[in-house]
């Protein structure tokens, strides 16, 4: 790896923000997410030199994966970690990312505690477990997912990650509102005449069926990822940028969110399922052909939704909502 040029923005700075030294635990380690994501975020923060001196990763799997293939073997955790602490001179600061099917949160947040992997005092070594979405399939689950959490962990312990919000482009959406002021006047009804957000992807399942076809795209994509983006586009600006300010601007868009009338679903809902075909010249199989799917499965892997959101500065303008999986990028 070539070493990254240092940043001429920090030079002269009296102090350099270094995280403290920790180990981070990957629990679906042979999944999609962390090959396509998790991985890839760690090595751009190493590039970029955000890491600690001493960092380690540690990855646990069902499947059976060599150290040449994800760089950890897997012996009973709680000893492999203890001894990657010491290896590393790390502190027992650890960070536990949970990236496995949903129906394992509430068991793997338990077996943390019952093993003593969880501190649970504010004193001493940090402990930090990262849930993914979706964060439980309905309210009532949510809930019940919630209340599991908190008798396991603090509640600044726990991380309900959205990790769309990562993308540049989401990043980007409130220096663009907020810091542009030829923009915020005209960002209303008054000038506005609809807004469109798409989240489309050229990838099928991709062997993920078993997981995809109990969720749909409506609850993988939407009720979290576009849900967030138009929270982001249409929320007032937040008193300050922390956690906090950003969810409670965020959660005031969504208790504006105008339900779909009773009975006419047909005028503001569009559900699909692809087909066989062909998406930048890679050939896919039917939706019906994947792996893992029930013959003559009804879930949606295309959704379109027409919304509307009551307040002052949206009152009229549709929100047209899309997603879909085996299709062209927007």
């Amino acid at each position: 790896m070539t070493a990254s040029a240092p940043n001429p923005l920090r030079q002269g700075l009296v102090e350099d923000r270094t995280p403290p030294p920790c180990t981070v635990v990957i629990f679906g380690a042979s999944g999609d997410l962390t090959k396509r994501k998790l991985v890839p975020a760690l090595y751009s923060l190493m590039a970029e030199r955000l890491l600690p001196p001493s960092f380690a990763v540690v990855g646990y799997a069902r499947k059976e994966v060599s150290d040449e293939q994800c760089r950890a073997d897997r012996p009973e955790i709680a000893l492999r970690i203890d001894v990657v602490d010491k290896e590393r001179g790390i502190p027992g600061n650890r960070v536990f990312y949970i990236s496995t099917p949903p129906s394992t949160f509430p068991i793997a947040v338990k077996q943390l505690d019952d093993n003593g992997l969880i501190n649970k005092s504010t004193e001493g070594p940090f402990t930090r477990v990262i849930i993914e979405k979706p964060f439980g399939t309905d309210r009532e689950s949510a809930r019940l997912l919630n209340e599991h959490c908190l008798r396991h962990l603090r509640e600044d312990q726990i991380y309900r990650i959205d990790h769309y919000l990562g993308k540049e482009t989401v990043q980007n959406l409130m220096v663009f509102r907020f810091a542009t002021s030829f923009f915020e006047p005209l960002w209303n009804n008054r000038y506005v005449d609809h807004v469109q957000i798409t989240g489309a992807e050229a990838l099928g399942i991709e062997g993920r069926g078993s997981y995809f076809d109990n969720a749909g795209i409506l609850r993988d994509m939407v009720q979290n990822h576009l849900f967030q983006v138009m929270a982001l586009t249409a929320m007032e600006p937040p008193v300050s940028l922390n956690a906090t300010d950003l969810r409670d601007e965020k959660v005031k868009v969504l208790k504006a969110l105008r339900p779909i009338p009773e009975g006419r679903f047909d005028e503001f809902v569009v559900r699909g399922q692809y087909r066989a075909g062909s998406v930048g010249g890679k050939a896919i199989p039917s939706y019906q052909d994947e792996t893992g799917v029930t013959a003559g499965s009804t879930t949606e892997t295309y959704v379109a939704l027409k919304m509307f959101i009551d307040n002052w500065r949206w009152a009229g303008v549709p929100f047209y909502l899309r997603s879909g999986k085996a299709m062209p990028k927007k």
